[in-house]
């Protein structure tokens, strides 16, 4: 993912927690969305100017500075949500979240790559491996979390327990 919502050096972005990072993919997420309806909206206006056999720029430059300063308006709170999010370091709660009910981040819009190798770290910090595996095993966030990779990382937790 490219992040242009801020900027960020390469030595910056690897410098982020898992948790900045989260609410950094969260918020270039929710720009990129804004971007992609400003640029639908904007042609279909183009359009429906044009389907009328007329080719006014004019209204068409009205609308565009609207709707542009309507996008600049949205980026801009979420950039100054981003960056007291990121200042906290900690993740911005949801209502239906189930983060508060586990030690790890819990974010479905990661790949499930990234779920897994999220949930495996933190299960791995736990040093004891009988509780380990009955944390986990009584993990029903981490079942819906991680879907069919909730047996592979079991097997792999389960190797680390032996």
């Amino acid at each position: 993912m490219t992040f242009d919502i801020l900027e960020y050096s390469d030595e910056e972005l690897e410098k982020l927690t898992t948790i900045q990072m989260q609410l950094l993919r969260t918020a270039q997420k929710s720009k990129n969305e804004l971007t992609h309806n400003l640029e639908k909206n904007l042609e279909m206006f183009k359009m429906q100017i044009m389907g009328n056999g007329t080719s006014n720029m004019d209204l068409y430059e009205l609308k565009r500075r609207e709707l542009q300063a309507e996008y600049d308006y949205r980026v801009d709170i979420l950039k100054e949500q981003l960056i007291y999010s990121m200042g906290l370091n900690e993740p911005v709660p949801d209502a239906d979240s189930d983060q508060e009910k586990v030690g790890y981040i819990v974010d479905y819009s990661l790949s499930y790559t990234d779920r897994y190798n999220i949930v495996r770290a933190y299960y791995l910090s736990i040093e004891n491996p009988v509780e380990r595996m009955n944390l986990y095993s009584n993990d029903e966030v981490a079942k819906r979390y991680l879907a069919n990779y909730y047996a592979t990382l079991y097997n792999v937790l389960s190797m680390y327990s032996q």
